[in-house]
């Protein structure tokens, strides 16, 4: 199959549209009717442009309300066509892209519009040129692509073809084995496009709330194996209507669209277990087996205060870079990197975003294999600079300019910390924190679906649905990304991802005064959350007070004791439940820049707490001013 995409995905003028779509890789382009209307040149000089950027014009869509015209209006209709016909051939293409009427005026009658149809294949034949037929959602008379293709079946003219897309298809819930019998070369194009799954009118549906391939909740890949079963190996097109999108950076939509193509053809690949015509060569997807190390940026004025505030929370310093100001700490599996180097990719990260989290290293069983797999789907790799006798490890960039690297039990990666780091020495009692159990990444709201679209279509990873989160200044859209799911902490990847339209929620304010997106909070995992925070309070540890009313509504709508109900309220822990178990959760006060850690403990509990999130967005807003780092802990 052949990746296009159309320009209604992206926003521009259509120049613009169409040099992003050329830099994102795609050969081939649907020109929305709309986008050539507002362009202030000929239909020659758009063929021009193509031509030029190395792409082929697939189409110029749509042609509306053609079929099943009363016999007044019909030559009318045909003598549209026409000068569709003339537009096409000026453009330097041959399909005519028809969507089922939604004109008032249409009448119905499946012989009636197969006979409109035939006459216009003829017409077409007479060009050179081919017609497509598409049933819309909403469409007056035919919105079922199986009336559709009833109609082009009766036509019997091989100039008529059917168009498929998935919206149209999948939002109606319609059975998808007639695609399996439709004869290959009677589909002319497929277009494509994901969705969350709503109840609403399809029409606004349509129209605002389609998304890429792997961003939605359609399943897809049902979609795909039929469609694979025809032999079909023409254009597979993109179609996408979204307000994101038309905010969004051109060639950022255009590179994500391209990426959501080329993981759709290698899903449905693996999942019918043969080749498919276009789908790239790629290791499969990389399954996370748990948060190799969390590396921090900071200037060599931070590193001994954040140094303190790691000691303070547990940690022991436990190696020294061989040849740069890094250090290593550790406590249980958690490895945190501090790295004040005056040189490389940490300190030009640091100067832009302050002491923050520059990157995170996953652990998976081939690393390279994952990074093969990272530029297959057009991921941007990094290679820093590597001293003698140092590890050079592979990644690739991530929210907002951060790093993911890649980890694995080979003979040296399996052994980075030993390669790259001298022993201290050092040791410690530590506050019983034993993994890390998930990251939070904050980030435009724009942005969610490109960071979405890029962890599931990279790792062996799913996402949950979309929750909205009541913070006082506003609503916070938060989506995981998780793999490896059980009971325990850091069996696999557990990424949060929040953004909010709103400028006034905490989200918002930390991506404004961080400068971009990036991680907000950590949350480690602890098997006793209890002596966990006593500990962290005993060294220091400034914790977010969660106010009174929080404890009294908990013993209303809980069987928890009230000696217990007591000790959570004096520590500030939080608690939720599900049906797999019980949760308990408390965080530090928001330091410097807006970042704070999160302790937890999982009792068979699935959830993130996000019955408590509003509980915890309107404590941090009560203390707007950040505390600094602990200062009064030995140095390192």
């Amino acid at each position: 199959m052949i990746p296009s995409i159309a320009t209604v995905c992206v926003s521009g003028t259509l120049h613009e549209k169409l040099e992003a779509i050329a830099a994102a890789g795609f050969r081939a382009v649907e020109i929305f009717e709309n986008d050539l209307l507002a362009f202030p040149g000929s239909p020659t000089d758009v063929r021009r442009i193509c031509a030029d950027l190395g792409l082929t014009i697939v189409t110029c869509q749509p042609f509306r309300d053609f079929e099943g015209m009363p016999d007044e209006r019909r030559a009318r209709t045909f003598d549209r066509a026409e000068r569709k016909f003339d537009l096409l051939q000026e453009l330097g293409t041959d399909l005519l892209f028809v969507c089922s009427s939604v004109s008032p005026e249409a009448l119905s009658g499946i012989d009636r519009l197969a006979a409109d149809f035939a006459e216009l294949g003829e017409r077409a034949a007479r060009r050179g040129l081919r017609v497509g037929y598409e049933a819309l959602a909403w469409g007056r008379h035919v919105y079922d692509y199986r009336d559709a293709w009833e109609i082009v079946r009766r036509a019997n003219h091989p100039q008529v073809g059917i168009i498929l897309d998935s919206f149209h298809i999948m939002s109606r819930g319609l059975d998808l084995s007639t695609i399996g019998t439709i004869p290959r070369d009677r589909i002319f194009m497929v277009q494509m496009a994901d969705a969350p799954l709503l109840q609403m009118d399809h029409l606004s549906w349509s129209r605002h709330w389609r998304c890429l391939p792997g961003q939605g909740e359609f399943a897809l890949a049902d979609f795909m194996k039929p469609l694979i079963a025809t032999g079909f190996d023409g254009y597979l097109s993109l179609e996408i209507f979204n307000d994101r999108f038309r905010a969004g950076s051109a060639r950022s939509v255009a590179l994500d669209g391209h990426r959501s193509l080329l993981w759709l053809l290698d899903e449905s690949a693996r999942r019918i277990g043969k080749a498919v015509p276009g789908a790239p060569a790629m290791p499969p997807p990389a399954p996370v087996e748990a948060v190799g190390f969390i590396e921090f940026a900071v200037d060599e004025t931070e590193h001994a205060a954040f140094g303190n505030l790691l000691r303070a929370l547990g940690f022991v310093r436990s190696g020294a870079h061989r040849s740069k100001d890094v250090d290593l700490w550790g406590q249980g599996d958690i490895r945190i990197v501090l790295n004040s180097d005056k040189d490389g990719f940490a300190q030009s990260y640091q100067i832009t975003h302050g002491a923050s989290v520059c990157a995170i290293a996953l652990r998976v069983p081939d690393a390279h294999a994952a990074t093969a797999r990272a530029t297959a789907l057009l991921d941007v790799p990094h290679s820093g600079a590597v001293g003698p006798g140092e590890l050079d490890i592979p990644a690739v960039r991530g929210v907002g300019g951060s790093l993911v690297y890649f980890l694995d039990g080979g003979a040296a990666l399996g052994r980075w910390a030993e390669v790259d780091f001298v022993p201290t020495g050092e040791s410690g009692t530590g506050a019983g924190l034993v993994a890390v159990d998930h990251v939070s990444q904050t980030m435009q709201y724009e942005e969610m679906l490109t960071w979405l679209l890029f962890y599931t279509s990279l790792f062996d990873a799913a996402k949950t649905p979309s929750q909205a989160v009541v913070d006082p200044g506003g609503i916070v859209q938060s989506q995981v990304v998780e793999s490896g799911l059980g009971d325990q902490p850091a069996q696999g990847l557990r990424l949060v991802l929040n953004g909010s339209q709103s400028h006034r929620t905490m989200s918002a304010r930390f991506v404004t005064d961080f400068f971009g997106s990036g991680v907000q909070h950590i949350a480690l995992a602890t098997r006793d959350i209890r002596a966990t925070v006593a500990r962290l309070v005993a060294n220091g540890v400034a914790m977010l007070p969660i106010p009174e009313n929080y404890y009294d509504d908990l013993e209303a709508r809980t069987d928890l004791a009230p000696g217990e109900i007591d000790e959570l309220k004096r520590l500030g822990i939080l608690y939720d439940q599900d049906a797999h178990g019980s949760f308990w959760q408390a965080y530090t006060a928001t330091l410097d820049g807006g970042f704070f850690f999160e302790f937890v403990q999982r009792d068979g509990y699935r959830g993130y707490g996000a019955a408590n999130a509003g509980i915890r967005l309107t404590a941090q807003a009560r203390l707007a001013r950040p505390i600094t780092m602990p200062a009064g802990l030995p140095d390192r």
